[in-house]
């Protein structure tokens, strides 16, 4: 539980971190655009690739707090070891999609854009580095949900 709360606080943190960029960058914008009267011609696409790392990564926190959006009708009628049994289908189906989905075709469209030499036209990033949000989070995912798995009593 100890490794969970320093991955919660980590994740959280970042997820701070991103979204106060993402802010900072946006009030430079609208600044740069309706006071300068030139607009700054990073920040849109920065804003972009934020928003991607801001809801990828904040996918994975919210799966490692169990508070994503779950239709819970069938648990709700089932017994208390029927729904034990449910949870556990659900996280392996999770895993499952975390794994084949976001870990490995996330790492293949890494490798593909690395090995491509794609770069993003005003940031002049790699767009690997962009897309390895997707991976990342996909890891983080199945560790939350392995971790849910052994915990569930």
């Amino acid at each position: 539980m100890a490794l969970r709360k320093t991955v919660d606080k980590v994740l959280s943190n970042v997820l701070i971190v991103i979204m106060s960029v993402m802010v900072i960058n946006v009030l430079w914008q609208v600044f740069t655009r309706f006071v300068m009267g030139t607009p700054s011609s990073f920040t849109d696409e920065l804003a972009r690739y934020l928003m991607i790392w801001l809801g990828i990564l904040g996918a994975a926190y919210v799966s490692g707090r169990n508070m994503h959006v779950a239709i819970d009708v069938l648990p709700l009628r089932s017994s208390t070891e029927t729904q034990k049994k449910l949870k556990r289908i659900v996280y392996v189906c999770i895993i499952s999609f975390a794994l084949f989905a976001m870990v490995i075709g996330g790492m293949r469209l890494v490798y593909i854009t690395y090995v491509l030499g794609q770069h993003s036209p005003a940031l002049q990033i790699p767009l690997s580095v962009v897309y390895f949000a997707i991976p990342l989070s996909g890891a983080l995912i199945i560790y939350y949900k392995i971790s849910d798995i052994l915990n569930t009593k």
